[in-house]
């Protein structure tokens, strides 16, 4: 059961003696919140942390769709719109946050229902653009990027030392290490990091140091009492779990503020659970950014301005297009090595690069920044990311922000970087795509994180090797079909748009892998892959000068192979494929492909439809992990704000006590003592999105309906035992 995958990997910092760990009003309001004395007391120490004023956001305005369009397809729409506008369905904090799903207790790669990720934010905001194209209102949109801006992008105030960053010296090397049982990690100032190429650039175009990016995750109702730059009561906060490596699953992780200012956890705060270092520790800010959801951002904001023109144009629109190509411009540091080093690396001492050397051009697993928060000899720090994912990569967006002129970012060089992106990440799925059509996992400029040399014979793409589980391992991070959707709809959506020849040589045997392992059953179900199984790599390494674009070649990547282990009903990757299926029918005049999309829909809607959304019940055998080591140092001792302890006898469920009030404890508490695994209905909000966007878009490429033709997926009875969601697993910034 992956969903977002949690953003989790180390990362360093800048600065000696200091560590990082990253791995319905239109009116806006403010409110102050009030802090106990010792807590107002350490505020006073750091006049940075205070005073607790936060800015608000205009609430999510709400009058349900009528739902009556003459479109079956867009009444959907409107009916999932309303139902997830609704507030007694529970998809909104009282803020009007969204959460990662209507229920709380969920774990996954956010580990509680109510916190929330950027990827909820794009997918909020992409739903609002389609809801403007059908009501021709953008404020829901204007509300959605508003939220955004106030809550899950760090303001000026919470990166208070972003103007102490040395380009020269972006940060120094942590390496990453095996298993979690290895960390702390320790600081090395002896590995000479590169130059960061975008600093002087970013700075002249903005005339200010911060970063317009989103951060990963959100604790949206405060559950774990950090507040907003640790004032304890303020709500939602920004805060992190992964950090430990690729091993590290969700169920090892230990929940920190993104605003450590030693209140709680140790004497230092969480730092030493993650980072050794001579010297002491400081009091610090972070943050994570997971590239793919801004991409996603940046994408729906392009449809968005597309059919707005389509009306007349838009000034509002027009202006969050705007901000959309600085969120671009910021977005690539994610298209560069972690420590700015040249591709080919490995060695932590290898030269240090200059100018695009370290640029990969992939969007990448993460990008990061942080600092200390007193500004008496403050510093910071930046990072890119070494290892990208083939679920990651958006062609789409990489498009946008190089070819169309509202979504150039004012950097000069920015709509060049994003061209070149273009080109290498179309070349990145090429090079994955297996013998049979799916995509394997990624590369990196970084064996192990931590700059090793790879296996001798290992295959390259532009010096860096291939990996089959990049980022994590536990479970398997391209074990999950729903990569495969995420990463290959974008490809379509280009593909639709452009006609893009290369993303069509991709496309045609990825959809005919796809389309042959997905089931429409007799009795009105359906089955589509859930967990893959890899074998081997790539066959010859690519660059520039050695490529194959030769979509008939049978022996291309004959040596790398995809087995589907199980299936699926999930409602959220099965919207994503459906979609997929539709772009690439509607463009290549495959309507019997576009037919198997309208029939995945049709079908998931008459089985899951619920009073509040579309869910399928899932069996969560994995929830036996609750009682799992938090695999904490014996070093360490330390408390969490609501009083339970760290130590070395921690596990996932002492950490998260709370979670034991939660309705739905009682059925994970049978199960632990014996039971059977709990079944639960999710409503995650990026799913219900999903199924909304995809009723749409069928309503918008065949108005008229799909041309008569039968759907050409093969009927059966299961192949195998359907699996609702694979195992948990998290890793997605750090």
């Amino acid at each position: 059961m992956k969903r977002l995958i949690g953003l989790g990997l180390l990362v360093a910092l800048g600065g000696s003696a200091c560590m990082q760990t990253t791995s319905n009003a239109r009116r806006s309001k403010k409110h102050k919140v009030s802090k106990s004395k010792s807590q107002a007391a350490q505020a006073g120490d750091l006049q940075e942390e205070g005073p607790s004023v936060f800015p608000t956001a205009p609430l999510p305005s709400y009058a349900r769709l009528p739902g009556k369009t003459g479109n079956v397809y867009l009444d959907r729409f409107a009916d999932l719109w309303s139902d997830v506008h609704d507030t007694k369905n529970g998809y909104f904090s009282p803020e009007g946050v969204p959460y990662h799903s209507a229920e709380t207790l969920l774990v996954e790669a956010p580990d509680y229902g109510h916190e929330t990720t950027s990827e909820t934010y794009s997918y909020w905001i992409w739903l609002e653009a389609a809801y403007g194209r059908v009501t021709g209102d953008w404020k829901p949109l204007e509300q959605s990027w508003k939220s955004m801006e106030t809550y899950i992008i760090p303001t000026k105030e919470d990166q208070p030392t972003a103007g102490s960053y040395n380009f020269t010296h972006p940060a120094v090397f942590s390496p990453e290490l095996d298993d979690p049982r290895q960390y702390p990690s320790p600081m090395e100032n002896g590995a000479t990091p590169g130059w960061d190429p975008l600093w002087k650039e970013l700075l002249a175009t903005y005339t200010e140091p911060y970063v317009y990016g989103m951060h990963w995750l959100l604790d949206v109702d405060n559950f774990y009492g950090y507040g907003r730059r640790s004032d304890g009561v303020s709500k939602p906060s920004y805060m992190n779990t992964f950090q430990r490596g690729m091993q590290e699953s969700v169920w090892e992780t230990i929940p920190q503020p993104s605003w450590d200012s030693f209140n709680w956890g140790g004497d230092s705060g969480y730092l030493d659970l993650f980072v050794r270092q001579n010297g002491g520790y400081t009091k610090q800010w972070k943050y994570t950014n997971a590239p793919d959801a801004d991409a996603r951002a940046i994408q729906a904001l392009y449809w968005a301005k597309t059919w707005a023109d389509d009306k007349g144009g838009n000034p509002a629109v027009d202006a969050l297009a705007k901000k959309s190509a600085k969120m671009g411009d910021f977005l690539r540091y994610s298209l560069f090595d972690k420590y700015f080093k040249a591709l080919g690396c490995t060695s932590p001492n290898c030269p240090p690069a200059e100018g695009r050397e370290s640029a990969h051009y992939l969007i990448s697993w993460y990008y990061a920044w942080g600092g200390s928060l007193s500004k008496k000899g403050g510093w910071s720090w930046r990072i890119g990311s070494s290892t990208s994912h083939q679920g990651y990569q958006n062609p789409f967006a990489a498009y946008v922000m190089s070819h169309v002129d509202a979504f150039k970012a004012a950097s000069k060089t920015a709509a060049s970087d994003w061209g070149t992106s273009l080109d290498r990440q179309l070349e990145v799925l090429r090079f994955l795509q297996s013998s049979e059509g799916a995509i394997a996992g990624g590369v990196t400029n970084s064996w192990m994180g931590r700059y090793a040399q790879p296996p001798a014979g290992t295959t390259m793409f532009y010096k860096m090797p291939y990996v089959e589980k990049p980022v994590w391992e536990d479970p398997p991070s391209n074990q999950w079909f729903g990569f495969q959707v995420w990463g290959i709809e974008r490809s379509a959506a280009l593909y639709w748009l452009t006609g893009d020849e290369k993303a069509k040589i991709i496309l045609d045997k990825w959809v005919a892998w796809a389309t042959a392992n997905t089931h429409l059953l007799a009795n009105g179900s359906y089955e589509i892959p859930s967990t893959l199984l890899w074998e081997g790599q790539p066959g010859k390494n690519w660059d520039k000068e050695h490529q194959n674009w030769n979509g008939a070649d049978k022996k291309f990547n004959e040596g790398l192979h995809v087995k589907v282990v199980d299936y699926t009903q999930d409602v959220g990757v099965t919207s994503t494929y459906a979609r997929t299926l539709i772009y690439y029918g509607a463009k290549s005049g495959r309507h019997d492909i576009s037919k198997i999309g309208q029939e995945l829909l049709d079908r998931m809607w008459k089985l899951y439809r619920s009073p509040k959304g579309i869910s399928n019940p899932e069996t969560r055998g994995d929830y036996k992990r609750f009682n799992e080591s938090a695999v904490v140092p014996s070093s360490f001792k330390g408390k969490m704000p609501n009083g339970d302890v760290i130590d070395s006898n921690s596990t996932f469920l002492s950490i998260r006590t709370k979670i034991k009030q939660d309705p739905d404890w009682p059925k994970v508490q049978a199960f632990l003592s014996g039971g059977p695994p709990p079944e639960f209905h999710y409503h995650r909000f990026w799913a219900q999105a999903d199924i909304a966007l995809s009723n749409a878009t069928m309503a918008w490429l065949y108005p008229q309906g799909i041309p008569t033709k039968k759907a050409t997926a093969p009927a059966k009875t299961p192949a195998a035992k359907a699996k609702g969601k694979p195992a948990a697993k998290a890793g997605a910034a750090k």
